[in-house]
Parts: structure tokens; C-alpha cells; sequence
């Protein structure tokens, strides 16, 4: 099995973003400190690593406390009494659920930070939205790749173009017991260890070898299609890893990526990626090798290049370095949201 070293590794995740974003942040070229020339105002609240600190065991007096104190000092500054927040953002590394908590009770899980209506006046870039609330948009997860130079990118994308891929399809993950998406998650593995032609790697407790850059990097880059059926939720960070690879990605729910990344994916779908409708393999009427057998040698290469083109586009350049002529996933979303918080400006007069 080969594998083409990922230069410019890191471990970073979901949790990251945030902290991510913010460094990039202090080095945009068009801060000012003048609001009223702002586009918009960024909140650099992180509300995930907030959240993750008492997530587990805590009162909702505790898990809400920051967060209150936050919003209180935030309305009563002069910027957010000029639109009531409508002009101001914010970025989440953690799924909309964790924050969106059915009873203020100490037993229900998670914070209510998106829930707020101090959260719902914002714009808030998070890695994994509702698809229902104007207000959020989805970006993606963090990758091992946080490209330095552009040297880095084009050697990244020359290599992977070129990679040899023996597995026809393969799948990261683990079963999930008492659970929605339990179903396709069992289907999907069983048909990958009946078929000769996929590989599996399965997480186990702990995460197991799926925490492991090289184990994950190196079967996706020896893959020709991922199989990314939802999980905990219905995005995986194991999407954005797998196309870094160019590794085409089989989804079977919409909002795993197709309704999450409006503004990083081709409109049209079937570009880069196999859409394959979870009912359709949970009743067994399709076999997803049968699937992927079907695509013709032209059209994976097709599809692999359409994937080559956005790697630069859906992951986070180092933010220690600025690479000139790149928009990276952070320049794309700072781009659409100041667009989107322009057109509340226009609407509200």
C-alpha cells in the first residue's frame, strides 16, 4: 500500500476552528477599527471549547455562564445597538446540536448558544448547520493540511493526481448502536467486508487507528471512492479528509455535504462526488459496489480533477503564512459572509 507523505501535517480538528479563525483573523488585510466602516464585526467568542469544557456533569448554571457574560457585555456596546447584531458574526467548531439544548434542564445535553436570540441576530459560520436557518452556514472541518506556500499546494495536488489506488471503495468509521443513523452505518460496513474490492477501517473504542493521520490519509489516498454515510450527525470530517486525498466521496444524505457547503461545492453534485439515497441501500435494493462499478475510467478522472481544483478551497492555509493568489476555505467564507450580511444591510435600509 502506498502512501504520499502529507507535508505541512497537523492534528488539528473540529475544535480548532475557532482558534483557527481567529489567528487568521488578526492578519485579514481589511480589519479597521472603525466599525462604522466595517463590513462586518467579528465575534471571537469561542463558543465550542467553551461548551467543551463542561459539557459533561455540569449544571446548565455552569455551562451557560461565560456565554451569558459574553452576551451581556456584547449588548451593551454602541456597535451592536446599530443593528442588533445583524452586522456582527461568528464562528463554531463543535455541530449545531451540541448547542441547541431542549430544556434549560441540567439533564438535557449540550449549551443553548444557538438558540439565543442574541445567536440568531448573527451570522454564524459553523462546521455543521441546521440547512434550515438563514443565519448559519456551513465550512469545513479543519484538515491535516494547513498548506504554507504554494509550492505546497501544487506538489500536494501532483502527487495525489497520480497515486496509485488499488481499493475501489473504502470506509473510516465505526457502527453505531441505538442510534438514527445506525442502519446505513451497519449496511454500509457489512457490504464493504463482503466485497474483495473495499477496505475497511474500523475505529473501535477510542477512535483507535482513525486517529492516526497516516492510517486514515493512506487508505483514502489508496481509494478510489470514501464512503461517508452520517454518523454522530450528519457531517463528517472524514469528508473534507477524504477529497484532500482525492478520494471521491459517496454520500447518502443531502445534508452531509451537498446542503452544508453551498458555498464551497459545485451546485451540481454529481461533479465530485456518488449520491446514493440511504433507504435505497438500508432495503437492500442497491449494492453500492454495483454502484461505483458503473462509473466508466473517464468519469472517476473527471470527477478527481473537479476534487483537485477545490483542495486549495476547502482547507485553511497556515495561518502563520500568506500565499498570494490562493483563497483558502477562511477567504471564501469571510467573502460570502460579508456578502450575505451586505444584503441584510441593504433589506433593513
Amino acid at each position: 500500500m502506498k502512501f504520499v507523505l502529507l507535508i505541512n501535517r497537523y492534528g488539528s480538528d473540529q475544535f480548532t476552528l475557532e482558534v483557527i479563525f481567529h489567528n487568521r483573523m488578526k492578519q485579514y488585510d481589511c480589519l479597521t477599527d472603525n466599525p462604522a466602516e466595517a463590513a462586518a464585526i467579528y465575534v471571537p467568542y469561542y463558543a465550542a471549547l467553551d461548551i467543551g469544557r463542561n459539557l459533561w456533569y455540569q449544571p446548565i448554571s455552569v455551562r451557560d455562564a461565560l456565554m451569558n457574560e459574553m452576551f451581556q457585555w456584547l449588548r451593551s456596546t454602541p456597535e451592536w445597538a446599530v443593528q442588533g447584531g445583524r452586522d456582527h458574526f461568528t464562528v463554531v467548531g463543535r455541530t449545531t446540536w451540541d448547542l441547541r439544548r431542549k430544556k434549560d434542564e441540567d439533564l438535557y445535553w449540550g449549551g443553548k448558544f444557538m438558540d439565543v436570540p442574541e445567536t440568531q441576530n448573527m451570522t454564524v459560520l459553523i462546521v455543521e448547520s441546521t440547512t434550515r436557518h438563514s443565519n448559519e452556514f456551513g465550512i469545513p472541518f479543519p484538515t491535516y493540511f494547513h498548506p504554507s506556500k504554494m509550492s505546497d499546494i501544487i506538489s500536494w495536488q501532483e502527487k495525489v493526481r497520480h497515486v496509485a489506488r488499488p481499493h475501489l471503495f473504502s470506509f473510516t468509521g465505526a457502527r453505531r448502536k441505538n442510534h438514527s443513523a445506525a442502519a446505513i452505518r451497519d449496511q454500509v460496513i457489512n457490504q464493504c467486508v463482503d466485497s474483495s474490492r473495499c477496505k475497511l477501517l474500523e475505529c473501535g473504542k477510542y477512535g483507535g487507528k482513525c486517529r492516526s493521520p497516516v492510517s486514515v490519509m493512506s487508505l483514502f489516498q489508496n481509494s478510489t471512492f470514501c464512503m461517508q454515510p452520517r454518523g454522530d450527525s450528519y457531517t463528517r470530517r472524514s469528508t473534507i479528509d477524504s477529497m484532500v486525498a482525492v478520494c471521491i466521496p459517496v454520500f447518502f444524505h443531502h445534508n452531509t455535504a451537498h446542503k452544508q457547503y453551498k458555498w464551497y461545492l459545485p451546485r451540481n453534485h454529481t461533479q465530485y462526488s456518488v449520491y446514493i439515497p440511504e433507504d435505497a441501500v438500508q432495503n437492500g435494493t442497491v449494492k453500492i459496489e454495483d454502484v461505483l462499478l458503473g462509473y466508466s475510467a473517464e468519469q472517476i478522472v473527471a470527477m478527481r480533477e473537479v476534487i483537485i481544483n477545490l483542495i486549495p478551497t476547502i482547507v485553511y492555509n497556515d495561518p502563520r503564512y500568506k500565499i498570494e493568489g490562493v483563497r483558502d476555505a477562511f477567504d471564501i467564507a469571510i467573502d460570502s459572509m460579508i456578502e450575505h450580511t451586505r444584503k441584510i444591510r441593504d433589506e433593513s435600509g
